[in-house]
């Protein structure tokens, strides 16, 4: 079951929703989530394709504003701050809850912009030595500074598919956020590379807070700390993912994971 402020250590506490719903116009997507985040952790979302996963990912950096007739209720905090209040920046809070989308989507500039570009627009460097430093950095927490050094200029999109994603992982970290969001990250990938990018989330989680959504329940049981199971727009059951994998509570989840439906 879902594990609530009171059972855990607050300190311990990145983010976290209550009784969060979501409606696209009349339509209700997610209904009255409670979610504890934690700090350097990586936390996985499954459950059937449409079952309110990616939805409930978009309302932690409030990607669903830019959705026509989205409306949400409940609360949704960062550092016991809520995002929602009116005077949260949502670009403010983009660069400390960043986003690695499905298919990677590098700029189309050089490898070396993509990374620098959101340190330049939030202002995080004053001379070109800090910039290179941070670009090399971030390149090198996505384990691609070995395989790009020397070509910093050339295109992002010239790479291979599980290198621009580690190019936008890289883009991502550059801002030094607080959480990444990952919505199926490895979806597009070969098996090499999803190992690669499987990998690199395992060490990331030292410096990060991740929450991630995945088709792959396998995925979610070899790289995740924590495991929610959705449908149908509601959290059935959240618990450490050995929990959910080993001792389900609830009859839908022992369902899902059997492979009886989804």
């Amino acid at each position: 079951m879902a594990k609530k402020a009171s059972e855990t250590n607050k300190a311990d506490l990145r983010m976290q929703a209550n009784g969060l719903s979501v409606f696209y116009g009349k339509k209700q997507a997610l209904f009255g989530i409670d979610m504890d985040v934690h700090k350097n952790h990586v936390t996985a979302l499954i459950g059937p394709s449409g079952c309110g996963k990616s939805t409930f990912l978009r309302c932690l950096n409030r990607m669903n504003d830019t959705v026509e007739g989205c409306h949400i209720s409940g609360k949704v905090t960062l550092d016991n701050n809520n995002i929602y209040d009116s005077n949260i920046d949502p670009v403010v809070l983009r660069s400390k809850v960043g986003m690695v989308f499905q298919k990677p989507n590098p700029f189309p500039k050089s490898i070396y912009d993509n990374v620098a570009y959101g340190p330049r627009i939030h202002g995080l460097t004053s001379h070109k030595e800090e910039l290179d430093a941070i670009v090399e950095k971030s390149l090198t927490r996505a384990g691609l500074w070995e395989e790009v050094k020397d070509r910093l200029q050339e295109s992002g999109t010239s790479l291979s598919g599980g290198q621009q994603q580690r190019l936008c992982i890289a883009r991502a970290i550059a801002v030094k956020p607080e959480v990444i969001l990952m919505d199926e990250p490895c979806s597009a990938l070969d098996p090499i590379a999803t190992a690669i990018i499987e990998e690199l989330i395992c060490e990331l989680k030292e410096k990060f807070t991740i929450v991630m959504v995945t088709h792959s329940m396998q995925q979610a049981r070899r790289i995740s700390d924590y495991t929610g199971f959705f449908h149908m727009g509601n959290l059935i059951e959240f618990n450490t993912t050995n929990e959910i994998f080993e001792n389900p509570q609830d009859k839908k989840t022992k369902d899902y994971i059997r492979g009886k439906f989804g």
